[in-house]
């Protein structure tokens, strides 16, 4: 998966570009946020999963930025109390 940062738009990512862009940034976290997942909404992309930190919530979203020029509308990562497994 070795993919160069896209420099399109939400409307420009395919349902299998969205899935590779997600997995791309899931890599990046390491397991810091569970259940990551990317959606399109108003022309922008949306973060949601679960996070221990709001530290892993910024990561997140400065891997996407990193990864895809798209604007991201809201990050919707919820940070939790949670206690996730050891990897």
């Amino acid at each position: 998966m070795n993919r160069e940062p896209d420099a399109g738009g939400p409307g420009d990512l395919t349902p299998e570009a969205l899935a590779e862009l997600e997995e791309l940034v899931r890599l990046r976290l390491g397991g810091r946020v569970r259940e990551f997942r990317l959606s399109i909404r108003d022309a922008g992309l949306v973060l949601r999963g679960r996070a221990q930190s709001h530290h892993a919530k910024q990561l997140a979203q400065q891997a996407l930025m990193d990864l895809n020029r798209a604007p991201i509308r809201s990050n919707e990562i919820e940070v939790c109390d949670c206690r996730f497994p050891v990897p």
